[in-house]
């Protein structure tokens, strides 16, 4: 019985890992296509689809699917300084997090 308890709680810690990963991985990604906007940009104006586009991002900027579509996705207020500062805040928080994880 008590293995049983210590896999259920094992597997919620588990899974508060991977959702914490795959936040910075996409905090990440945003952060990045902030930095190269003028490249995201032209890869977005050359693209015909969503699709393409989201696939040319993800290419250019060596991220997945999740996280490309995160940028194509992204608000132009998001570009602001105070946005950008709170996604690197929260980036660096979730770093700390899972490195203590560890």
């Amino acid at each position: 019985m008590l293995r049983g308890l210590w896999s259920c709680k094992n597997r919620g810690m588990d899974e508060d890992e991977r959702h914490a990963r795959d936040e910075l991985a996409t905090l990440e990604a945003l952060l990045q296509a902030m930095d190269r906007r003028d490249e995201v940009f032209r890869v977005v104006d050359d693209s015909e689809t969503v699709d393409e586009a989201i696939r040319r991002v993800g290419q250019l900027m060596g991220i997945g699917a999740v996280s490309s579509r995160a940028v194509i996705d992204l608000q132009v207020r998001r570009f602001t300084g105070g946005q950008r500062r709170a996604m690197a805040s929260r980036a660096g928080e979730l770093r700390s997090m899972l490195l203590d994880a560890r």
